[in-house]
């Protein structure tokens, strides 16, 4: 493993780590090189076998039952909680590991976190943990390079005064997106990571042409 910019990381109080998702093992490499402990959230099958949820909780992961209610808004009181306690806490904005290898849209709740708790968000790119083990496969490869680059923390308290609006909570979303993508050198694109990583279809807004806006000002 290669790790820079550790320097970066906040040498206390509470704060976000923010990575590219590319593999399962994602949970376990980011911990290994953070000298504080790092909290997730994890599905809570992974914590139904004692074989295995001893792991899990070793890794710092929480365990999140998915169905019933708002699983994303159990999530952000978990890290809420970790946050208010002066932890850190990981996530990753895409919502999900890419299945095209390209780094997607990430969605709106890293910004909530951070603009709710006054906390700051440290960008990570990931490199080359999905050589060790890919979406598909269930055993990893052993004697793979992986990277681990640390940005510099981005700081929430210029929206402080808007922490509720959705174009704030987009902007510095998109903000900690495009330094995840400068960190790991990954291609962009402009839509959500689902297992097919199709497109999510949004309304579209239809816009009044010049003829409309005369006669409604009886021109």
């Amino acid at each position: 493993m290669k790790v820079e910019g550790r320097d970066r990381l906040p040498k206390r109080g509470a704060f976000i780590l923010a990575a590219n998702h590319r593999s399962f093992l994602d949970s376990i490499f980011i911990p290994m090189v953070v000298h504080r402990r790092v909290t997730f959230v994890a599905k809570a099958e992974y914590f139904d076998d004692a074989k295995t949820a001893w792991f899990f909780r070793g890794c710092g992961q929480i365990p999140i039952r998915r169905g019933g209610g708002s699983a994303s808004e159990r999530a952000l009181e978990s890290a809420t909680d970790v946050l208010q306690a002066g932890g850190v806490f990981g996530i990753y904005p895409e919502g999900t590991r890419t299945r095209d290898g390209k780094l997607h849209r990430g969605h709106t709740g890293v910004a909530r976190l951070a603009l709710k708790n006054d906390v700051p968000v440290v960008p990570i790119g990931l490199v080359g943990t999905d050589d060790v083990q890919p979406v598909d496969r269930r055993m990893p490869r052993l004697f793979q390079r992986v990277t681990v680059r640390f940005g510099e923390p981005i700081a929430p308290e210029r929206y402080s005064d808007r922490p509720h609006d959705h174009l704030v909570l987009r902007e510095l979303t998109d903000e900690i997106m495009y330094e995840i993508g400068e960190l790991s050198g990954y291609e962009y694109v402009d839509t959500y990571a689902t297992k097919q990583a199709e497109d999510i279809p949004t309304d579209v807004a239809r816009i009044a042409a010049y003829s409309d806006v005369s006669v409604a000002a009886g021109d």
